[in-house]
């Protein structure tokens, strides 16, 4: 079983939720869903890859 994190940064609305499975990939899934299966499937190596890109700005809108 997948234990799901949601963000700090979440109001409440509807948000990304992530889970890790052992030795295996990283899912995210809407959190307004929640029996849905994962939305997304990441390997880890491409899951450190996003989250270093938001850490450098990346994404930033502005």
């Amino acid at each position: 079983m997948i234990e799901y994190q949601i963000s700090s940064y979440c109001n409440g609305g509807g948000c990304v939720e992530v889970g890790r499975t052992p030795g295996g990939p990283v899912v995210v899934r809407d959190s307004k869903d929640p029996e849905r299966r994962a939305s997304l499937v990441f390997t880890a190596e491409e899951w450190a890859a996003f989250v270093a890109g938001v850490k450098n700005g990346e994404f930033d809108l502005a």
